[in-house]
């Protein structure tokens, strides 16, 4: 590569001086200089100052190395994707619904969310029996199914009987009669075929954005509804929710 040079000379007609910048330009479009009178030949010098045009005469001439690299390196890029299942919302106060063995306690409790603390532990096993599955649900074997978690406390992404969220709790509930759900509350929104609510029936889904849960019949539902709280039965608190019939 031959080299390459040109001077452009910026002239400040109020003060007589000049600015002059040395820069590299595509062979295209630059000017050829005169070489005899080493000046440009295609400005026009007559009304620079002598000492502006000496110091045009003077400005060197830019050279570029024929063997000049420019290198420019680049780092991988790792995306790690958002954690899934999105965030629940925050339900409206919840209704439980209890065995006569813990009515008593239940009914000395306030709605003011000050419950004793072993309210919100996880029930185990041996108390399954002690569920008390709305009327309305008997005969479904999704709310059967079901209602052996009530007690298991919420757990932001949770998928077993450790904790649930709600989408993992609806996932897995179904998992136990054959039938495979996606695992977020907005793609189980989206399965099955959806149903006006006069003919829900109990084990069907309920969907609103952002919360999945199961009707148990009755104006009734199980899910896990938020962190601090536990699988339940309680009353349907969602705005026109979407129910819909996954077979």
């Amino acid at each position: 590569m031959s080299t390459v040079g040109r001077r452009t000379a910026v002239v400040a007609a109020s003060s007589g001086l000049l600015v002059s910048m040395i820069g590299a330009a595509a062979p295209a479009t630059a000017a050829p200089v005169d070489s005899e009178s080493g000046k440009l030949n295609t400005i026009d010098l007559s009304a620079l100052t002598a000492q502006a045009r000496a110091a045009l005469e003077a400005a060197p001439a830019v050279t570029v190395d024929a063997e000049a690299e420019w290198a420019i390196e680049s780092a991988p890029v790792k995306v790690t994707p958002a954690p899934e299942p999105e965030p629940e919302p925050e339900p409206e106060p919840v209704v439980e619904v209890r065995s006569e063995s813990t009515t008593s306690r239940t009914a000395e409790r306030t709605t003011t969310e000050q419950a004793a603390p072993e309210a919100e532990q996880a029930a185990p096993a041996t108390e399954q029996a002690e569920v008390n599955v709305p009327a309305s649900a008997h005969g479904s074997t999704i709310i059967s199914i079901a209602s052996r978690y009530v007690g298991v406390p919420y757990v932001y992404g949770g998928t077993t009987p450790d904790g649930f969220d709600c989408s993992g709790f609806t996932s897995y509930v179904y998992a136990q009669v054959g039938i495979s759900l996606p695992r977020t509350s907005s793609a189980q929104g989206s399965v099955g075929t959806k149903v006006p609510r006069s003919q829900a029936q109990p084990g069907d889904l309920i969907w609103t954005p952002g919360h999945i849960s199961i009707y148990a019949g009755d104006n009734m539902q199980i899910d896990a509804p938020r962190p601090g709280k536990t699988i339940q039965f309680r009353q349907i608190w969602q705005s026109n929710p979407t129910f819909i019939r996954v077979a």
